[in-house]
């Protein structure tokens, strides 16, 4: 699968799936939905943890998962953007990290399983997501304290290390390190990724996307593209891009700017712009579907994210890659 995955991009524009989040505030579910029973006594709030409901909603993980695929996404993304010990930690479900990737890669293996039966002609990959956690390596939490930290490269690394390992035995095709504020973060999912590659012997690839915060055109941490691009380009890397944070006007400058210098796949993830006063998004469907259309026929784009059932969906788009 991994060898095939990588021969659709050099043929076809390739489609991930779009936001978990906002398709599941569409079910309304309470503090009571969120516990179910495995967690009913639990002595912690966890109403707005989206990773736990692979325990205790996995139907409603899976219908999401099968909705992106009958709308055309060729890979799912895993339900484990915080679904490491260190942001679990704040719900006092840390102990749960592996347990909660491994389910998360078994419901969207299941679900793209599925459609691979249905229609072998096009297959359905599982991309085993791995977010940024709520902690950074690289700036102070604390205002007055500029030289402390809340959390250690070997933290992260551990963790990333237990989150990737999760995913990669519940079935996922490739590991997806996402929407990247800070680089040294990154690094040390990606430097955990290659030990636990060492150790078992194998190999998936690895997709990389990073977050610009603003106009400036540089990470939350400081960095400009090409010095993010610089930083990560030290391991094989199947695809790098951008995500989140800045609609596609805003976003494409950079996009055009990380494709001219890097050497691999450019993956894309555009949001509907930013939202308006009432933290809702102008800007609808007809009109990012123009964005993309524009994005993909650039020809600087391997991945974008595509309208199919929310806004935010990835898309691979050919860019010649020596």
């Amino acid at each position: 699968m991994n060898i095939r995955l990588e021969a659709l991009l050099k043929d076809r524009i390739l489609v991930i799936d779009g936001a978990m989040g906002t398709m599941i505030q569409q079910y309304k579910l309470t503090e009571k939905d969120y516990r179910g029973t495995r967690f009913a006594n639990h002595a912690y709030d966890i109403q707005g943890n989206n990773e736990i409901l692979v325990f205790t909603q996995p139907h409603i993980i899976e219908a999401i998962h099968l909705a992106y695929l009958e709308a055309g996404a060729d890979i799912l993304e895993t339900n484990t953007f915080g679904a490491t010990k260190i942001a679990q930690a704040d719900y006092h479900l840390e102990s749960l990290a592996y347990e909660m990737n491994l389910e998360a890669a078994k419901i969207a293996r299941k679900a793209a399983d599925e459609f691979n039966l249905k229609t072998p002609e096009k297959p359905r990959f599982v991309a085993g997501a791995i977010g940024p956690t709520n902690k950074t390596a690289s700036l102070s939490p604390d205002v007055n304290n500029p030289g402390f930290r809340g959390v250690s490269f070997d933290e992260l690394k551990e963790a990333y290390y237990e989150q990737a390992k999760g995913l990669m035995d519940g079935g996922c095709d490739a590991l997806i390190v996402e929407t990247i504020f800070d680089t040294l973060n990154a690094k040390a999912a990606l430097f955990a990724i290659e030990e636990l590659f060492e150790e078992v012997g194998d190999r998936l690839p690895v997709m990389i996307s990073g977050t610009i915060t603003d106009a400036s055109g540089r990470t939350l941490s400081g960095q400009t593209v090409g010095a993010f691009w610089a930083s990560i380009n030290h391991i094989p890397i199947l695809s790098v891009g951008l995500n989140c944070a800045l609609g596609a006007t805003e976003m494409r400058p950079y996009l055009q700017e990380l494709s001219d210098i890097a050497d691999c796949y450019i993956s894309a993830y555009p949001n509907a712009g930013l939202p308006n006063e009432f933290g809702e998004y102008d800007q609808g469907a007809s009109e990012m579907q123009q964005y993309i259309k524009e994005f993909a026929s650039s020809g600087f784009v391997n991945t974008i994210l595509l309208p199919l059932v929310v806004w935010n969906l990835w898309l691979f788009a050919p860019k010649q890659i020596s």
